[in-house]
């Protein structure tokens, strides 16, 4: 009766045991491992629990699940519980096209002009990055005090009195190679969004919304550039306006993630690790409050105090409890020093109390990569 739970294994159909049953001792003999055996037995007597026994090795263990025939889905909850990386079958968008293009530009690992897709895209988002930083350098932001105040990823100039006018606006190199950049970006993006399966899908992904945030700056700046070429707005507002869009590009970094499984292993730790950090957070800003306030009033007799206030010496806390030191903020009387002792003492300890923990959900992320990547490889479910 224990066995009849599951008819479609070898232990539970009869037919296919009959061949192990030996008439002269009237017993079924398996000659196979016997520690696993339990285990084995145990799946039929649990209506389905699956445990590995300390003692038996895991490939061992996945081959007497192979022959005792317990299934796909047995295995795959066993791979689960082992910390592999169990791949979800993911749907294909219907139509020939779509399908190829789909796979093309998300699954690299599909084919090998995938894999080139993937590799230029690397390739270009790293051009872009490297350009976002090079247009930073004194000899490239151009003359004038406007182009040294606000450089910008259209026009670096404001002063059209400058000499180096020439080169701003949409002549600039670094917006020829930035719009070649983003052009890439808005095909690669559109691509994917008119092959996908679901689009609710596609938005709710984060990855998919960073991409959009790594274009979406380009085209605002193209068009306060020329709303301020053609004189309409305030060049005041069209710099604060770039300001702010020149600190959005710098989330295009993230958009190494998609191609990087190092980058997704660091985000999938942290997402683990957000109750440790959150704590961590918190005794920092109890370390804060507490070193500040003694720190000010064990300097407050000297009238060449640096700490003139509790909140001004928040950043000296900060500075001390993570071991940084800039030196612009120091204690000068036997009192302070002994306080900011104390706080690079409680700073160390406080910062080291999580870092264990963090570095094992990373280390159990990673192995889990790594036996994904052994166990199997990804194979996306057809339409029907």
């Amino acid at each position: 009766r224990t066995l009849h739970r599951f008819p479609d294994t070898l232990l539970g159909d009869p037919r296919r045991r009959r061949r192990y049953f030996d008439p002269q001792r009237h017993e079924y003999f398996f000659d196979r491992h016997r520690g696993a055996f339990g285990a084995v037995l145990y799946y039929y007597q649990s209506g389905g629990r699956l445990r590995r026994p300390p003692d038996v090795p895991l490939d061992v263990f996945l081959e007497e699940l192979r022959f005792y025939q317990l299934g796909e889905e047995a295995e795959g909850r066993l791979r689960e519980a082992e910390g592999f990386s169990v791949e979800v079958a993911q749907p294909l968008p219907g139509g020939r096209l779509r399908r190829r293009a789909w796979l093309l530009c998300e699954h690299p690992e599909s084919s090998p002009a995938a894999r080139a897709v993937a590799l230029l895209s690397v390739l270009v988002i790293l051009v872009s990055i490297v350009v976002f930083c090079l247009e930073t350098l004194p000899q490239f932001r151009g003359g004038g005090e406007g182009a040294a105040q606000t450089p910008s990823p259209i026009s670096t100039n404001v002063n059209t009195s400058s000499p180096s006018s020439s080169r701003g606006g949409l002549t600039d190199p670094f917006f020829v190679v930035e719009t070649i950049c983003i052009c890439w970006f808005s095909l690669e993006l559109l691509v994917r969004l008119l092959a996908s399966p679901s689009k609710t899908a596609f938005f709710r992904n984060a990855m998919n919304l960073i991409d959009l945030v790594a274009i979406a700056p380009y085209f605002v700046a193209l068009g306060t550039e020329l709303a301020r070429q053609g004189g309409v707005g305030q060049p005041a507002m069209s710099l604060a306006i770039l300001r702010v869009i020149r600190l959005v590009r710098v989330f295009r970094v993230f958009k190494l993630s998609r191609h990087s499984t190092g980058l997704q292993i660091l985000g999938q730790t942290l997402r683990a690790s957000m109750r440790e950090l959150g704590l961590l957070i918190f005794f920092l800003l109890i370390g804060v409050v507490l070193f500040s306030s003694a720190v000010y009033f064990a300097e407050a007799e000297d009238a060449a105090t640096t700490f003139t206030s509790i909140p001004q010496a928040f950043w000296w806390a900060v500075v001390t409890m993570t071991t940084v030191g800039y030196g612009d903020m120091a204690p000068v009387t036997v009192g302070g020093k002994l306080v900011g002792s104390l706080c690079a003492i409680a700073g160390v300890l406080t910062i080291s109390l999580p870092v264990p923990v963090i570095v094992s959900n990373f280390s159990y992320f990673y192995r889990r990569e790594l036996r994904g990547e052994e166990g199997g490889e990804y194979s996306p479910t057809p339409p029907c």
